[in-house]
């Protein structure tokens, strides 16, 4: 088989659907190839403007830009006009232009580290960052400013001339008023005129999360009595394998061989295996409402926060099976409410109060009945449930949450209300507890515990 050569096509061009032929279509020569070389250039010309503008933009300040479009209109008019003023005042614009860029040129040779002593902290401890600045050049360098951004905040730093070798090490104050997750960093420094006409950033380290946690408290081992009276507590589920002997019955397939009775099995001639009764595991359901109509101030929603991060603790501490679980929140446009709710994570205490750090009200998650609701159709094996809500919750929501869960589920009520003076009421299948201050909450399971 021969190949063809591009002298059997009508031109050498046709066929193809580049940028070439959108611009001189099947046309060769000279007159296309200029056209060519005319549009690569305006492309290469165009780049290389933009890569300046953009490196204009970065520097240049609001005020520079000013000044930059005052100096033609300045000079234009004052030599039209002869107004000596106008032209003094654009050359002096000049001036300060020339000025501004003499205070881009270079870059200190430094190295800078960004330190935050904790990764978590509880709300309002101390809690601080360090810059660390080591002029690691050849020569002495000139004075810097080092900004490092805390949450919305800004911290700015005024790091001296510095000798070769020398080191600069200034702290900050981190705020920890509020529960949340603050993003310090990243450190950099800033070069600009004393006019403010032009400003470079240089960034020289990442972001580092601090996480707030909520306060919480020790509950003593006396408060989960509870907990702790219903572990290996016998039911009426039967069991294959438990504690609690039950009853003899025959063998099954799939049974265990070690359960056969066999004094049983040779008086009556038949396999006959143990049967036991199921024994109770304690699994606590700790729900928080995020639902903003649950609560009558702010303060409400973070006690309630402390109380959930202060039973959760304790029951992780003691290695029991819990669920820490919040109100999920309906999509803005959703046509109806979304009754679900969110599981926390409860790996460690650390990442369960991280997850509690950025818990929020909202007006659209669901109330503390729905939480109930989803908690006792979807989480097997409930135990004990606690729910815990403001003072804007009623008693009688509060009992139709109890009725939500299964028979057998010790439902306590916990009521978050710093101008309540703690109590306890008591209602078949629910205990409703009302606390001012966190410090209440050991004293009051307490007295569950004793009723």
């Amino acid at each position: 088989m021969t190949l063809r050569s591009d002298s059997h096509y009508p031109t050498a061009t046709e066929g193809l659907t580049n940028a070439r032929t959108r611009l001189v279509g099947n046309r060769t020569g000279f007159v296309a190839d200029t056209v060519i070389v005319t549009v690569r250039i305006a492309r290469a010309v165009g780049r290389l403007l933009a890569s300046i503008a953009g490196r204009a933009a970065a520097v240049v300040t609001p005020l520079g830009w000013i000044v930059l479009a005052f100096i033609p209109v300045s000079l234009g008019f004052g030599y039209l006009l002869n107004w000596v003023e106008l032209v003094v005042a654009g050359y002096a614009g000049m001036v300060l232009v020339v000025v501004a860029v003499v205070y881009l040129i270079g870059r200190n040779a430094v190295d800078i580290r960004l330190d935050v002593a904790h990764s978590r902290v509880v709300v309002g401890q101390d809690a601080t960052g360090t810059v660390v600045v080591r002029n690691s050049g050849q020569r002495r360098t000139l004075g810097v400013t080092v900004e490092v951004p805390v949450a919305h905040g800004l911290a700015e730093l005024a790091v001296p001339s510095l000798a070769r070798g020398a080191e600069w090490v200034q702290g900050f104050a981190i705020p920890t008023r509020r529960r949340g997750v603050v993003a310090v960093g990243p450190a950099r420094t800033v070069r600009a005129d004393p006019i403010g006409l032009v400003r470079r950033e240089l960034v020289w380290t990442d972001t580092t999360e601090l996480f707030i946690h909520p306060r919480t408290i020790g509950i003593p081992s006396m408060s989960a009595g509870l907990v702790r009276d219903l572990e290996g507590t016998p039911t009426r589920d039967l069991s294959s394998a438990d504690i609690a002997f039950h009853a003899l019955r025959e063998y099954q397939t799939g049974d265990e061989r070690r359960n056969i009775h066999w004094k049983s099995t040779a008086k009556t001639g038949t396999f006959m295996v143990r049967q036991f009764e199921q024994t109770r595991r304690s699994h606590l359901v700790i729900a928080l409402s995020l639902a903003a109509a649950d609560y009558a101030i702010e303060e409400e929603f973070e006690l309630a926060v402390s109380v959930a991060g202060s039973l959760g603790a304790r029951a992780i501490r003691e290695i029991r099976e819990v669920s820490v679980i919040v109100s999920e929140k309906t999509p803005e446009f959703a046509v109806r409410k979304v009754f679900a709710v969110r599981a926390l994570s409860t790996r460690s205490r650390s990442t369960l109060l991280d997850e509690l750090s950025v818990v929020d009200p909202a007006e659209t998650a669901i109330a503390i009945t729905d939480i109930a609701r989803v908690a006792g159709a979807q989480v097997a094996g409930i135990s004990v449930a606690f729910l815990i809500c403001g003072s804007a919750t009623t008693a009688v929501e509060l009992r139709a949450a109890s009725t939500k869960f299964p028979a057998g589920v010790e439902v306590i009520a916990i009521v978050c209300d710093p101008d309540a003076v703690p109590s306890l009421r008591s209602a078949p299948g629910l205990s409703v507890l009302t606390i001012g201050y966190l410090e209440d909450l050991p004293k009051s399971l307490a007295s569950v515990v004793t009723v």
